[in-house]
C-alpha cells in the first residue's frame, strides 16, 4: 500500500476511534442533559461512517470499495439530522412531530436512493476508479439525487448555525460565549472540507468529511470537558435565570460583577453588559444605601422607587462553590404585597376605622413617646378631652348611621384644626383626646376654643335634614422640668377628663380647665 493511502487510513481510523470514545463518554455521561441523546447518535454515526471509510480506502478492488460505501450511506444521511437535533435540543428549541418526520423523510430516501442506484443512477450517474491517484480512489459522477442530499446537508448545518448564533447573541457570560463559538466552529470544519470534496480540490479526491467530522467532535469535545457543555448551558440560563421573578446579581470573591439577570434591570437601573468585571459598589453608586447594603452584607428589606411605584425586595445573600472558586450570589425578592398588607395591618392596629384617628391603644403609646422627649429637654403637655353634646338624643332621633356621620364630621374638623406636632384620638364613643406638646395652658385653651367653634359651624347632611353639634372641653397642663414622674399623662388625662365633666356642669358647648389645689 502506498505511503500516503497507509497515513491517511490511520489518520481516519484515530478519528473514528475518537468519535467513538466520545459516544461511550456521552452515553454514560450525558445520555440525560439537553442534546444529550441527539451527540450520542451522531458521534456513533461518524464512528461508523469513519471506520467503514477506513475500510473503503484499505481495500483493492471496485467491489470491496462499493460495499463499504453501501455501509457508510447506512449511517451518513442521518448526521446532518443529529447535528441539527444537538444543537436545537442546546438552545432549547423543540421541533414539532411533523417537523421529526421532514426531517428524517430525507435521509430515509437517500438510502433508498443510494442503494437501488443501480436501477436509475439518479445518486451516481456513473462510478469508477480514479487513475490518477496512487491507490484505488473512487471516481464519481454525480447524479440529481445527490446535489438533493447535499442541500438538505448544508441546510441542516446552517439552521444549527442559526440557532446558535440567536443564543450567542443573548448570552453575556464569557463562559457560554467560549461554548456557542466552539460548537459553532465544529459545524464550520464538515462544511469546509465538504466544499473541498465537492468542488475536487481535496488530494486524489479523497473524501475529507469522516476527518473533518472527527476535528468538529474535538471542537465540540473541548467545549464538554472544559467548559462543561450540556451540563451548564446557556439554555439554562435564558430560560431559568432570566426568567426568574426574582434579581440575581452574582459577583466574585472580589466583589466584582460576574452576570445579572433580567430582573435587576428594574431594580438597578445602570446595569449594562459593560458592568460585567466592574466592582458591583461602582455599579450601584457609592454612598447610595444599596451600596451599603450590599457592601456589608445586610439581609434587609430595600425599597426602591425605580418605577415611579415603590417597590419592596428582600435582599439575600448566599455563596456557591465552583471549581473551587467562591461566587456570591445576591437575590432581590418582590416582597412588595407582604409589606403592604405589613403596613395595611399596622395601620389597622392603630386607627379607628370610623374615624380615621389613632386609636386609643396607639394614642397613648404616642402620647408616651412625646412625654419621654420633654423629659429630655422640658416644656409644656396639655391634655384636651371633649365630647359631643346630647350625641345619645342624635342616636336615638336619627339613627346610628346619622351618629356615624356626625362622628367623622368631628373627626375631620378636628384633624383640620391641629397642629403639625398635635396628636388626636378617638378616647371611646362620643369622646376624643388631644395631646398638646409644647402648648401651655393658655394656648391650649385657644385651640380647644378654636375647634370648639368649628364643630358647633359644621353641618351633617342625612335624609335630607341638617344635623349641628355642639361640644365640651376640659383641659389640663403641666410643665415637665426634668425627669417627670411615670404616671404624669394618666393624671393630666384624668384631670382633663374632671375638667370635662366640669364644662358639662356649666351647660355644655363650652370649655373648661382642670383647676389644681394649691
Amino acid at each position: 500500500m502506498h505511503n500516503e493511502a497507509f497515513v491517511y487510513i490511520l489518520v481516519v481510523i484515530f478519528s473514528g476511534i475518537l468519535s467513538f470514545l466520545l459516544c461511550l463518554y456521552a452515553y454514560f455521561s450525558l445520555r440525560n442533559v439537553p442534546g444529550g441523546k441527539s451527540y450520542i447518535f451522531v458521534t456513533l454515526f461518524s464512528a461508523i461512517f469513519t471506520f467503514s471509510y477506513a475500510f473503503e480506502l484499505s481495500s483493492s478492488s471496485l467491489g470491496n470499495i462499493l460495499i463499504w460505501l453501501s455501509v457508510e450511506y447506512l449511517v451518513l444521511p442521518f448526521i446532518p439530522a443529529f447535528i441539527l437535533l444537538m444543537c436545537l435540543g442546546y438552545v432549547g428549541q423543540k421541533l414539532k412531530q411533523w417537523m421529526y418526520y421532514l426531517l428524517f423523510l430525507i435521509p430515509i430516501l437517500t438510502i433508498f436512493m443510494h442503494g437501488t442506484n443501480d436501477l436509475h443512477h439518479l445518486y451516481y450517474t456513473s462510478i469508477g476508479l480514479n487513475s490518477n491517484s496512487p491507490f484505488p480512489i473512487l471516481k464519481l459522477e454525480y447524479g440529481p439525487w445527490f446535489y438533493v442530499h447535499s442541500l438538505y446537508f448544508f441546510l441542516c448545518f446552517m439552521v444549527s448555525m442559526i440557532s446558535l448564533g440567536m443564543e450567542l447573541r443573548k448570552t453575556r457570560l464569557f463562559r457560554f460565549r467560549m461554548q456557542i463559538m466552539l460548537m459553532v466552529a465544529g459545524i464550520m470544519v464538515p462544511i469546509i472540507a465538504n466544499y473541498f470534496y465537492l468542488n475536487d480540490l481535496s488530494p486524489y479526491g479523497i473524501d475529507l468529511g469522516p476527518v473533518s467530522m472527527s476535528i468538529s467532535f474535538i471542537l465540540h469535545g473541548a467545549a464538554l470537558f472544559s467548559y462543561q457543555m450540556f451540563r451548564v448551558t446557556p439554555v439554562a440560563r435564558e430560560t431559568v435565570f432570566e426568567n426568574m421573578r426574582e434579581g440575581v446579581i452574582v459577583l466574585n470573591q472580589e466583589g466584582l460583577l460576574v452576570d445579572y439577570n433580567h430582573s435587576m434591570l428594574d431594580i438597578i437601573s445602570t446595569l449594562s453588559s459593560q458592568c460585567i468585571g466592574k466592582h458591583i459598589v461602582d455599579v450601584i453608586g457609592r454612598g447610595t444605601h444599596l451600596a451599603e447594603v450590599v457592601l456589608h452584607e445586610k439581609e434587609c428589606d430595600f425599597r426602591s422607587s425605580l418605577s415611579g411605584d415603590n417597590t419592596y425586595y428582600h435582599i439575600r445573600f448566599s455563596n456557591v462553590k465552583n471549581k473551587h472558586k467562591l461566587m456570591k450570589i445576591i437575590t432581590f425578592v418582590d416582597v412588595t404585597e407582604r409589606v403592604d398588607l405589613q403596613e395595611q395591618l399596622q395601620y389597622l392596629a392603630r386607627i379607628d376605622g370610623l374615624t380615621e384617628l389613632y386609636n386609643r391603644h396607639f394614642f397613648m403609646e404616642e402620647s408616651e413617646r412625646l412625654v419621654d422627649s420633654l423629659n429630655k429637654k422640658g416644656g409644656n403637655i396639655s391634655i384636651v378631652m371633649f365630647d359631643i353634646d346630647h350625641f345619645k338624643s342624635i342616636n336615638d332621633t336619627f339613627g346610628h348611621e346619622a351618629g356615624d356621620l356626625v362622628l367623622a364630621r368631628v373627626a375631620d374638623v378636628v384633624k383640620k384644626c391641629l397642629g403639625s406636632r398635635d396628636i388626636v384620638g378617638r378616647y371611646g364613643g362620643e369622646e376624643f383626646i388631644l395631646c398638646m406638646p409644647d402648648a401651655s395652658l393658655l394656648a391650649a385653651e385657644e385651640m380647644a376654643d378654636f375647634i370648639r367653634r368649628n364643630i358647633s359651624q359644621a353641618v351633617v347632611r342625612y335624609s335630607e335634614k341638617e344635623i349641628t353639634v355642639t361640644s365640651s372641653f376640659g383641659i389640663s397642663s403641666v410643665l415637665i422640668r426634668g425627669e417627670a414622674d411615670q404616671t404624669i399623662l394618666q393624671t393630666l388625662i384624668r384631670e382633663a377628663d374632671q375638667a370635662l365633666y366640669a364644662a358639662k356642669r356649666k351647660g355644655r358647648n363650652c370649655v373648661e380647665l382642670f383647676e389644681k389645689v394649691g
